[in-house]
């Protein structure tokens, strides 16, 4: 089966229609003017999606990589073989994290463009940055202590604080910003900012009704969840109810017959059903978390319940982060308390 000249694949409900990624240093046109390009990441989550879209007198890239000198080859590859001589104007941020926000600084001095990305999310990200070098805050190491973890998580905690901006090129010093609602035209075409958040503070989405087309960034992925973490500098905080109130506000203001350009995994038909299955997979386990609290547990404890493999190493802080976004979900929600116990580990259970 196909369509427009694209091999159709289905899994999990969803349809795939744009065949195979594009070669690292090459693109993919998957819709007119848009361009799918692909980079390698230093993680273990091993690639990400970027996008190149055509506008009247240039170019705007919608995300760009991680800082590394491999993406910047890459980049370079694109630059000299697909951009027909002409510049990049714009660089887009769907958010702050290094694998979308990284190379911006270094594509923006490269071609004096502008830096296009909502407020909570450069303002974020350049603090974050600051903390470059910093040693881990006593704010920090409690957070972690109270979530149950010894110390030898706690000193690897320490040891690899204040990471986050050797991973981002210097961002410049202005942007133009990116707000909900707002109409941003790019080759003569409007693409309405959808902002969300969550897994981040503001993290903008870009729709164009007419080509049919949503770049998610990680707002909605189709084989993934994004990572919905309380961390340290707001330890109450409730982004797990800000990410399925995203959802829903999506659901509603999308429709649903648009190709899902994500920063991971492949292009996909069927928004509302992963929407649907993004809530639907959270609230079992919110339900899960609410009957395991009816014996009291530290926030270690919660992880058999939200999660399908053992949890240890480098994937700790991000599970514990998650865990807590649940609990803190279920505490505004009237279904569970925290208290602290004698040693200063909170213990979280459950009401009625």
């Amino acid at each position: 089966m196909s369509m427009d000249g694209l091999e159709l694949t289905s899994a999990n409900g969803l349809t795939y229609p744009c065949g195979e990624p594009p070669e690292v240093g090459t693109v993919k046109e998957v819709a007119d003017g848009v361009y799918w390009v692909r980079m390698p990441l230093p993680f273990a989550l091993k690639w990400i999606n970027l996008w190149l879209l055509r506008d009247v007198d240039g170019w705007v890239i919608v995300d760009t990589g991680v800082a590394t000198e491999e993406s910047r080859l890459h980049w370079r590859t694109i630059f000299d073989s697909v951009l027909d001589g002409l510049p990049v104007k714009r660089v887009m941020i769907t958010h702050m994290h290094p694998d979308h926000v990284g190379l911006a600084g270094w594509i923006t001095r490269k071609f004096g463009a502008a830096l296009w990305i909502s407020r909570l999310e450069y303002l974020t990200c350049r603090t974050l940055v600051a903390d470059t070098g910093r040693e881990a805050p006593e704010d920090g190491v409690r957070f972690y202590r109270a979530a149950g973890w010894d110390e030898d998580a706690l000193d690897t905690y320490r040891i690899r604080f204040g990471g986050f901006g050797k991973a981002v090129s210097r961002l410049p010093d202005s942007f133009e910003r990116m707000a909900d609602g707002d109409d941003i035209e790019i080759g003569g075409r409007s693409w309405q900012v959808v902002t969300g958040c969550g897994h981040s503070p503001e993290h903008v989405c870009l729709y164009q009704p007419d080509l049919k087309v949503l770049i998610s960034g990680d707002q909605v992925l189709p084989r993934i969840s994004s990572n919905v973490s309380v961390f340290p500098t707001e330890p109450n905080g409730d982004p797990m109810t800000d990410w399925i109130n995203s959802c829903h506000k999506l659901k509603q203001v999308i429709a649903n017959d648009v190709l899902v350009l994500p920063a991971h995994n492949e292009p996909f038909y069927g928004l509302h059903k992963r929407l649907d299955d993004l809530i639907d997979n959270h609230e079992t386990a919110l339900a899960r978390l609410a009957t395991w609290l009816a014996t009291p547990r530290r926030v270690i404890d919660c992880f058999s319940p939200l999660f399908k493999r053992p949890i240890g190493g480098d994937v700790l802080g991000m599970a514990t982060g998650e865990a807590i976004a649940h609990l803190n979900c279920l505490i505004a929600r009237g279904q569970a308390v925290v208290e602290r116990g004698p040693d200063g580990t909170l213990l979280y259970r459950q009401v009625g």
